[in-house]
């Protein structure tokens, strides 16, 4: 001890070694000018609208922009009714409690089947060793399983004959950056058909990947519908054997899904093309409520005989959005090229983030494995894709009562978190300026912001920036 505070206060006495002033300045010049050309990056399309939203003091704002489990909708009828974005109901009691326990301030636990899950002993806590421990570089197994089975089927033949690779990966973004990478490292000379319009996020993701990109057709901007021929002319004339991205369900920004037999027509187009199918899968349940309904695209594909890739998510139909839980599976020939896959997965996410989040990975296997649990998750999701529906009627028949002399069925065909109301850019900068109404600029609602609170406030709004002069 005598000694280290000798060399203690040795080391105080000693003089400060100070550089001379110019060679300072040419230091600080040096590091100023290496980053000097880096210019600030644009803001993201969708979260830039959160920042403008939370800036804006008025109180009649409202965010139709972004689904955020952290933002309450301001006009609500009374201080005790706010909007849950997490488990998207209503607060209406005196308590402010809603199916995942948040309160009108915003603090928020989870939803029921999520609480629950939490509260085992196996889902861990920061407090404990569980969640100290490092998962295996492709996650949890007890996850991936519950994973395939939601996506593949309860008694899935390829489960069985273990011939999915399959990882734990960051959320949706995580899977998709994943197979991004594989692609590149092991398809070099593929390409990525992407719809038109998709996830902005979607673009990035391949770009960063240095995966090259076409897109193909998908909306119709007349009809607000999906433009079924022209979507089969591009699968027909893409070269043989390329790679298509495809929304599952609940496409993103639309709303707008193929029925199952355009699914089917789709699918045999593209065994005639020998085009592999990249589904990704963010919001199984939300569309209809019933995550096997919404796996049906899936499913059509796998009775066709592809080969398949999906992305999987767990931030909207769980509400874990910060805890980044989300599945990659790659369907291969067989059990032996399934496990070449796998290990090559791995090998591309050890660089990445080494190994995935636990926590978010212990609740989803602990409410998939547990039969009580899932059947009060599949009631929760219902209850959610519920309430949306609502919305969207609630939002069409207030239009409609304004008089508006457009026609707003799209509203209500369209399906999922996302109502593309075809507005321009100007008629939605209209609304910021004008009436502090928040959404992205190519006119996508999330109808998780709409609530019987705003609902009228928001149509009359919309009637108005979109009324002939």
């Amino acid at each position: 001890m005598a000694a280290l505070s000798r060399a203690a206060s040795s080391a105080i006495r000693r003089p400060l070694l100070l550089l001379p002033s110019s060679r300072l300045q040419a230091a600080r010049s040096m590091a100023s000018s290496l980053f000097g050309h880096v210019e600030p990056a644009p803001k993201d399309p969708i979260l830039g609208v959160t920042e403008a939203f939370l800036a804006d003091p008025s109180p009649d704002k409202v965010n139709v922009g972004v689904v955020s489990p952290l933002i309450l909708s301001p006009r609500s009828p009374s201080p005790n009714l706010a909007f849950c974005f997490l488990c998207l109901s209503e607060v209406t009691d005196g308590m402010g409690r809603c199916f995942c326990r948040r309160a009108p301030t915003g603090t928020t636990t989870a939803s029921p089947s999520c609480s629950t899950a939490c509260a085992r002993p196996s889902a861990g806590s920061p407090a404990t060793s569980t969640c100290q421990e490092y998962l295996p570089m492709g996650g949890s197994i007890k996850m991936i399983e519950e994973s395939l089975k939601l996506a593949y089927g309860e008694d899935s033949e390829f489960i069985k004959d273990k011939r999915i690779a399959a990882v734990q990966a960051l959320s949706g973004t995580g899977a998709c950056r994943l197979f991004a990478d594989f692609q590149k490292r092991f398809l070099p000379d593929s390409q990525i058909y992407i719809p038109t319009p998709t996830w902005s996020n979607h673009h990035n993701i391949w770009r960063d990947a240095q995966v090259p990109q076409k897109t193909f057709t998908y909306y119709h901007p007349e009809s607000r519908g999906l433009d079924f021929a022209g979507l089969m002319n591009d699968i027909k004339n893409a070269p043989d054997g390329s790679f298509f991205l495809l929304h599952a369900c609940a496409h993103n920004p639309t709303g707008v899904d193929p029925t199952e037999e355009q699914w089917r027509e789709i699918s045999h187009q593209f065994k005639v093309k020998k085009h592999f199918p990249f589904f990704d899968m963010a919001y199984q349940g939300f569309a209809s409520g019933d995550p096997e309904r919404d796996a049906k695209a899936i499913r059509i594909f796998l009775e066709d005989g592809h080969q398949i890739g999906c992305a999987q998510s767990y931030a909207k139909n769980m509400g874990l959005y910060g805890q980044r839980a989300g599945c990659l599976s790659i369907l291969c020939e067989d059990e032996m090229q399934a496990v070449a896959v796998k290990s090559q997965l791995q090998q591309i996410a050890r660089p990445m983030y080494s190994n995935p989040p636990v926590h978010g990975a212990l609740v989803v296997s602990i409410i998939l494995n547990d039969p009580e649990l899932k059947s009060l998750w599949l009631k929760e999701v219902k209850g959610m894709a519920d309430r949306i529906i609502g919305m969207r009627k609630a939002l069409k028949e207030n239009l409609e009562k304004l008089g508006s002399p457009l026609s707003w069925e799209h509203i209500t065909n369209q399906i999922g978190m996302f109502c593309y109301s075809g507005m321009t850019p100007e008629q939605v900068d209209r609304l910021t300026n004008e009436y502090h109404i928040y959404m992205t600029r190519n006119g996508r609602i999330s109808m998780a912001g709409v609530t019987t609170g705003n609902v009228a406030y928001l149509a009359n709004a919309i009637h108005d920036v979109t009324k002939p002069n």
